[in-house]
This record gives structure tokens, sequence and C-alpha cells, in this order.
């Protein structure tokens, strides 16, 4: 199954490819447009587009350094071929699954989707990738299953940031089952149709665009389905900070700073910073996944 989504962004609201690597034409302004039901603003402030540099230099991926430049410097350690992804707890088939042979039963779309960081910068990527519930089906759902936890790679022979507790390594995340199962929610392979940089995740990630970037979980190796809310990261290292859920919500700030506006990368230096988007712009499509709950304390 795929092409259950029907994407509201176009190339008119990111750096088409060939201007994106020559640096020669501006996009859209983003302000606003994309959100189901609200009509793009009639004069879109002009924006410097994001060049090759900057969307695969400003990254964060702490296995490789705590710098935004550091995973640009130091991932080409990371070896991606050979490539497997296991998938066990309450599943029909667990195992270890090659992913050229997950690529060779999956349908690959791209997918322009808003990223929004909980440092309040933000991006618009084209990724390229197939929807989760396509490899969940793969492995066949058990019905007891209600939450999907993720690993990253742990590998201190190509990863120089794991000598140091940043974090409780390997890097782990969670979705609920039906965020897992939601048709925006993807595992991206790739970005403006190449093959996904290490620094951005290769070769395997996940990307769900109405939760703030770091749940986007980079580099795969691990799926479990699980009927209790896994640990994540960074809720396990900061709990006061970081929710399970980190829905992007303007309404609800950092303890340390505000969210309701964010800075686009690539912007100039003197771009004002845009508002944010409640579930950063795909609230017609999310919301009714937290029905009943109170976002203020589930962000």
């Amino acid at each position: 199954m795929a092409h259950r989504w029907t994407n509201k962004l176009t190339h008119a609201d990111v750096t088409p490819r060939a201007a994106f690597l020559n640096r020669r034409q501006v996009m859209a302004g983003l302000a606003g447009v994309g959100l189901a039901g609200l009509a793009r603003p009639a004069a879109a402030e002009a924006l410097e587009p994001n060049t090759w540099e900057e969307i695969t230099s400003y990254n964060n991926y702490y296995e490789f350094g705590t710098r935004k430049d550091d995973p640009a410097k130091y991932a080409h350690t990371l070896v991606t071929e050979p490539w497997s992804v296991t998938i066990d707890g309450l599943v029909d088939r667990p195992g270890e699954y090659d992913f050229n042979d997950i690529m060779s039963e999956m349908t690959v779309e791209e997918r322009i989707y808003r990223f929004r960081c909980v440092e309040a910068w933000s991006m618009v990527i084209p990724w390229n990738g197939f929807e989760l519930a396509d490899l969940l089906g793969m492995a066949g759902v058990q019905d007891g299953a209600k939450y999907v936890a993720f690993e990253t790679a742990y590998r201190p022979d190509e990863m120089p940031g794991v000598a140091y507790p940043v974090l409780d390594w390997p890097y782990r995340e969670g979705l609920r089952l039906d965020e897992a199962m939601h048709p925006l929610t993807i595992m991206a392979t790739g970005i403006y149709g190449r093959d996904i940089p290490n620094q951005n995740g290769a070769p395997l990630r996940l990307v769900v665009p109405w939760k703030y970037g770091f749940k986007s979980i980079k580099s795969i190796v691990r799926l479990t389905l699980t009927d209790t809310q896994p640990p994540t990261s960074w809720n396990m290292a900061g709990p006061r900070e970081y929710g399970f859920y980190s829905n992007v919500n303007p309404n609800v700030d950092h303890p340390r700073w505000s969210q309701a506006s964010e800075r686009q990368i690539g912007g100039g230096l003197f771009a004002k910073r845009i508002p944010t988007l409640m579930f950063n712009g795909y609230e017609n499509e999310v919301a009714s996944l937290y029905e009943g709950m109170d976002l203020a304390k589930n962000y």
C-alpha cells in the first residue's frame, strides 16, 4: 500500500533540485502555506534558498558530535552497506530484514514536509521514502501491539560522539502504534532524489513531520512492537523538557525558550522569525489522534 496521503506542498515551496545545487533561484516564502484549508499568501516573501551544504551540514546527530557541523565532518565513518533492520516483539514474522530486501518491497514516494526542530529552527525538506505502515505490515503487527520502539545504530568505532555520555546510548525513540501507522509517517531513504547522506540518517530514518525533529530517529537498526510505552532518549535525559509525544505546539514553550515562532534555515541574517503552526501545519491530518488529551502535558 502507498499513496495514502496527498501532498499539499510542492517544489514551489522548496528549492527545486537544480536551483538547490546552483544557488541561482529563491524559494517562495513559507509562512502559512500548505496547511489544508488555508490559502497561500497572495505575496509570499522570497527567501534565500537552502544550499546543499546547509541542509546536509546543519544537523543534530550527537553520535558524531554536538556541534551542528560535526555530523557532516565525521559521519563519513559510518558504514551503511550492508545494512539490516531487526523487527521483533509483537509481530508475526520477527527477524533481521536486509535493507535491500526491504526496498524491493516498498513503494518510494517523494514527500515534501516541514521539519521543525525543538530548538526553534526549521526547514522544508523533500524526502524520498515509504510509509512506515508498509514496513510494519511486512513483519505483521499482532493485535496486542500498542507502541513501536526504535533504536539507532551504536558503533563506537564509527561514531566518535558516543565516547561522551551526552545521552544513554544507543539512541532510542518511540511512537504510539496509531502514530506509526499514520500515512504521514515515513521511513526516509533519500533527499531531493539522492540517497540520504550519512549525517542526515542514512540509510534509513524515521520522519514524523508533526513532531519535533528529535523524534525522527536516524540510522535505524531495530524496531520493536510492544504493549507498553517505550523509553525514549531525550525523555530519559530531561523528562521536564522533552515529553514522549513531543508534538509541535506553539502554545507550549520549552522550559528554556519559546516555541511560538521559528527561525528558517537559509532565511538570511535579517530574516524575521515566522509563527510556528500547530502540529507543524498538519493539524487537520493528525489532531484527531490526540482528541481528549491535554496537549500542554503531552507535548
